[in-house]
């Protein structure tokens, strides 16, 4: 496993993301949050991967349950990253939240305790004061941001008074725009970027395209797994095929592995079993040159989704065909 270390820790390249845990949106079934889900944090740990990330808003806490359940006996191998639930974040509330995620977590200290999303309407002033009474008590270890700006991120440490270890964003060959200012950022301040949707919910698989749309409504309601923008993702699709076949790997393997290739990224792919988990975390060992990044970063540039507009229409076109 590879590693990125900043402000003192030492956190795994590839995570596993905990967002289906316990949710029916993904059709998994309800075995999988039962059986499924303990299996891949006990097999993420043995492959050396320590950052396991959830929310309490995921499931409505079932998955911190969950991941909780899984951690017992094992929790000195994990760090544990979950996030507040983003409604209304005030310095009582968060503080509040932080302490009862430790309890669905069944641990004593989290790692990294996350602002989910930024609230226009709720001070960071006030939210980053619940953070750090938070910190202040021994329940949070780090505090961390998911979905700001660098320049958000920047205040939120101005308010903080101390550092925000992570900025957790949406980040993959077809979401680069945490490459203008939140990846620089991160590389010049010893802090880290967490890319979700890694693989644009199996989108950059190549297992879909505009006559095979993904299932499940988490995806159908992703525009980018809109038919329209599923054709225009196939060049990226190609030029992974290629580079993949040269090293014997995975369009998937490689889409990750072309984005930890950047410094104090990590990224946290979910898994719907223990071999695609397997999978994933084999991506921490595949080498891209210079040149085959080179390619699908140029690739990843000609990108252009449709427009908003064009998406409200291709989601109930997509929800019809459904139907």
């Amino acid at each position: 496993m590879r590693f990125v270390e900043a402000d003192g820790e030492r956190i795994s390249a590839i995570g596993l993301g905990c967002w289906q845990f316990g949710s029916s949106d993904w059709g998994y079934g309800k075995s999988y949050g039962e059986t499924t889900a303990v299996e891949l944090v006990h097999t993420a740990l043995d492959l050396g991967v320590n950052l396991i990330d959830t929310a309490e808003i995921y499931a409505r806490g079932v998955s911190e349950a969950i991941v909780g359940r899984a951690l017992e006996g094992r929790r000195a191998e994990a760090f544990v990253a979950t996030k507040v639930f983003p409604v209304w974040p005030t310095a009582s509330r968060v503080e509040e939240h932080g302490r009862l995620s430790a309890l669905r977590l069944g641990v004593e200290l989290i790692d990294l305790y996350q602002v989910h999303w930024p609230n226009p309407l709720v001070s960071l002033h006030s939210t980053m004061s619940g953070m750090h009474r938070l910190q202040d008590a021994g329940t949070v270890r780090h505090v961390g941001v998911s979905n700001f700006s660098a320049e958000r991120w920047r205040a939120a440490e101005r308010e903080l008074g101390s550092t925000v270890l992570s900025n957790q964003v949406h980040f993959s060959l077809l979401q680069r725009k945490p490459d203008a200012a939140n990846v620089p950022y991160a590389q010049a301040h010893d802090r880290v970027v967490i890319a979700y949707s890694p693989l644009e919910q199996g989108v950059l698989g190549g297992r879909y395209d505009a006559a095979h749309i993904p299932p499940g409504p988490a995806r159908r309601n992703n525009p980018l797994c809109l038919p329209d923008n599923l054709e225009r993702a196939m060049p990226i699709i190609e030029a992974l095929r290629r580079v993949a076949q040269a090293h014997d790997a995975t369009p998937a393997q490689v889409a990750l592995a072309w984005l930890i290739r950047k410094p104090n990224v990590v990224a946290i792919p979910g898994a719907s079993s223990v071999d695609q988990l397997r999978h994933n975390v084999a991506a921490a060992d595949l080498d891209l040159t210079a040149d085959e990044a080179d390619e699908l970063t140029v690739e990843s540039d000609r990108f252009t989704p449709i427009s908003i507009p064009a998406t409200g229409m291709g989601l109930l076109r997509a929800r019809r065909s459904a139907a």
